[in-house]
């Protein structure tokens, strides 16, 4: 019994030896300073928002990171503060275990140009407003014409159709609604305007457009028209 008893003794002491050290380590780790920030774009090949942008969210008050106990970060506040940005979409701020205070960031990725009047703005992946960048400029198609609540859905669906289609982002370069919610587009080496009409069929159009290209930009048909008509599902009718 007594040599159980010693046993146990000993379990308990290397217990309590282990949530020391755990806990001295801890607490030394906490105080450490930071020794950098990084930030890590994901996502986009272009850049929106500029490194140091992020960086100066990231250091509170002003001062160098390098001044910063881990103990004294807030993390959700520096997170929050990021995802504020309107050019971000989702961020990620945390501490590596050599003491670098890294964020992850995952930026708006814009579909379209708005041109409102005189505001201009880009519309992203997702439905919502991006501002116009000042360090990078996006290769997507220019949209003329007023965004509401009734259309945006339908209307960030088809331009969706375009930048995830490469044959339809390299080609179709401008984009118009009018007053009857009727589509107008114009395409990037042609003069003809394609008559899209409606928001509905969008994948059957699209894919009506792409057959017809692919045949009659072999025999140089297509800088004879002057539009190009996918109203109609089952057929393309074009004008010369």
């Amino acid at each position: 019994m007594k040599f159980l008893n010693w046993i146990n003794i000993r379990l308990l002491l290397m217990f309590a030896l282990v949530v020391f050290l755990y806990s001295f380590t801890s607490n030394r780790n906490s105080h450490r300073k930071l020794l950098k920030a990084e930030v890590i774009f994901v996502g986009n090949q272009d850049n929106f928002i500029a490194a140091k942008t992020v960086n100066k969210l990231l250091i509170e008050n002003n001062q160098g990171v390098q001044s910063i106990a881990k103990s004294d970060l807030n993390l959700e506040r520096l997170e929050n503060s990021i995802n504020n940005n309107p050019m971000v979409e989702k961020a990620q701020v945390y501490v590596s275990v050599d003491g670098v205070l890294k964020a992850v960031v995952k930026e708006k990725r814009p579909i379209a140009r708005v041109l409102d009047g005189d505001a201009a703005y880009y519309l992203d992946y997702q439905g919502n407003t991006m501002p116009l960048s000042d360090i990078n400029t996006a290769r997507v198609p220019l949209f003329f014409g007023k965004i509401n609540t009734k259309n945006k859905r339908k209307l960030t669906e088809v331009l969706k159709l375009i930048y995830d289609d490469e044959f339809l982002k390299k080609n179709i370069i401008g984009v118009a609604l009018d007053a009857n919610e009727d589509l107008q587009m114009t395409n990037r080496n042609f003069d003809y305007q394609i008559e899209f009409g409606k928001m509905v069929h969008v994948e059957k159009k699209f894919k009506n457009y792409k057959a017809f290209f692919q045949k009659a930009v072999l025999d140089s048909s297509l800088y004879k028209y002057k539009k190009i008509n996918l109203r109609f599902n089952h057929q393309v009718v074009c004008t010369k």
